[in-house]
């Protein structure tokens, strides 16, 4: 049975209800028709409607609900091929008092994308998979704009990081801890993402080349992509690889991180590197570390711009030298954190030594696997520090 978590998006979703729509969207499985149910739980008449079931169905094309609902809640309203312009006529003629909350798929987030006739009228949210201090029930202020980056406060060692690391983000196989339900739920949530949102969503004429490079990308995290060497494997050209993986971007099966070449000599500009959602598919204990590295701070990027409207960006850094450090946080246009993941302390890092002089960055450090690891090198700046610390900072 799966035990319900306060996710940290509940109190600023709960903020905006009162004045706009709000659409939570993300990958399949995250946790969303839970979370719009938790939030309807501090209203006195929600009411719930989830297109696959019928006879929400209906009610929802006779927009049938109680007029003293409070909060209605849209769970995979975006099947309905003319969503946009009946929620639109449901907000401009909705009850005083009355909020509307919308979630869905992926594909929530690919129809927005098309020309959007509902702006000014809702805030859009993405919902990630947990992370260590959201399982801890680490919270972060909420109440106050940030004028500037958020202190890094680092605390207790957590056990989540070697749960996140087996089992995953996702509620079911997180929760659950057993390997017959991750590999099922592995097995079934592979199949509908790629023979139900991609097909739905998309005019794929060889969906049978893009599950194939679906089930190649696990062994190519965690490296600059290359879409000539995939091109190979997949039988097609580069620049339909390429497009393929955007696809794969927009379904949240993968994500993208490109590199970062401002201020720096030589940089790489063009080579991304893509991680997946759900990193219990990487075999290489390293790269499924460093995934869930790039996971966390994806998300913590995604909250403040999502929350705020602050930029926050997520890059990694190389040059044409092969020098390169994993992850780059950018705080409004400003390198603000530069992080090296490692399964374990090395004393020699000249890249994070050199990128972040290069770059002025204020935070630099090692994160590593092995617990209980926390010294500084007072020489470079750089903190080497445990990755079950290091991310208690970023919920």
């Amino acid at each position: 049975m799966i035990q319900p978590h306060t996710r940290m998006l509940s109190g600023p979703i709960s903020a905006d209800l009162p004045d706009k729509m709000v659409f939570v969207g993300g990958p399949r499985q995250v946790g969303k028709t839970t979370l719009s149910k938790m939030l309807g739980a501090s209203f006195s008449l929600p009411a719930y409607f989830n297109w696959d079931n019928r006879a929400h169905r209906q009610a929802v094309l006779k927009s049938h609900w109680s007029p003293d609902a409070d909060l209605l809640v849209f769970d995979e309203l975006h099947k309905y091929n003319r969503w946009k312009s009946w929620i639109k006529g449901v907000w401009d003629t909705r009850q005083k008092g009355e909020s509307i909350l919308m979630t869905g798929s992926s594909r929530l987030d690919v129809f927005r994308r098309g020309g959007d006739s509902l702006l000014g009228r809702y805030h859009y949210y993405r919902l990630h998979p947990f992370t260590v201090a959201e399982l801890e029930g680490y919270e972060t202020e909420r109440d106050a704009f940030p004028k500037q980056p958020p202190e890094l406060r680092f605390l207790q060692a957590s056990q989540n990081l070697e749960r996140l690391m087996r089992w995953g983000g996702f509620p079911e196989p997180l929760f659950a801890e057993s390997e017959r339900t991750l590999r099922r739920w592995q097995k079934e949530r592979f199949e509908r993402v790629f023979r139900e949102d991609i097909r739905d969503t998309e005019n794929i004429r060889f969906l049978s080349q893009v599950e194939l490079l679906g089930q190649l990308l696990p062994a190519r995290v965690a490296s600059p992509l290359s879409f000539q060497s995939l091109s190979e494997d997949v039988e097609a050209s580069p620049k339909t690889v390429k497009s393929w993986m955007e696809l794969l971007c927009r379904n949240y099966y993968a994500f993208k991180i490109p590199p970062y070449h401002r201020r720096i000599d030589r940089a790489l500009k063009k080579e991304a590197k893509y991680y997946l959602w759900d990193w219990t598919e990487i075999a290489d204990e390293g790269a499924r570390f460093e995934n869930l590295i790039a996971s966390h701070l994806l998300k913590f990027c995604h909250y403040y711009e999502d929350v705020f409207g602050i930029s926050a960006e997520l890059y990694y850094v190389r040059d044409a030298f092969k020098r390169e450090v994993d992850f780059l946080v950018v705080w409004e246009k400003q390198p603000w954190l530069l992080v090296e993941a490692k399964t374990g302390p090395e004393k020699k890092l000249p890249a994070l030594v050199a990128f972040a002089e290069a770059l002025r960055v204020p935070h630099r450090f090692q994160v590593c696997r092995e617990s209980g690891v926390d010294y500084a090198d007072r020489a470079t700046g750089i903190r080497t520090l445990s990755a079950d610390r290091f991310l208690t900072a970023f919920t």
